[in-house]
């Protein structure tokens, strides 16, 4: 996306920011370095596991959703807020 706004005159973050998600590797490497939203992967996968263990130990019922915060990675891909910062 960041080539293609480029390709088009467009200046990333001067003139759109753009944001992934799932904060993968290679977002380290663009230029601008990509702003990317992470998901707790551990804390999923520690709350999956108690679940099932739970689950399996006692037949109870659980939680059709649960949630996590994930967070927000800031990189060069993005501009602040409102032009603050």
């Amino acid at each position: 996306m960041i080539r293609a706004f480029k390709e088009a005159g467009i200046r990333v973050p001067e003139d759109i920011s753009v944001v992934g998600f799932d904060d993968i590797e290679s977002a380290a490497f663009n230029s601008p370095t990509l702003t990317t939203v992470r998901q707790p992967l551990r804390e999923m996968g520690e709350a999956a596991a108690e679940i099932l263990l739970r689950k399996i130990e006692s037949q109870e019922e659980v939680a059709n959703e649960i949630a996590v915060q994930p967070v927000l990675v800031e990189h060069q891909s993005s501009a602040p807020i409102n032009g603050a910062g």
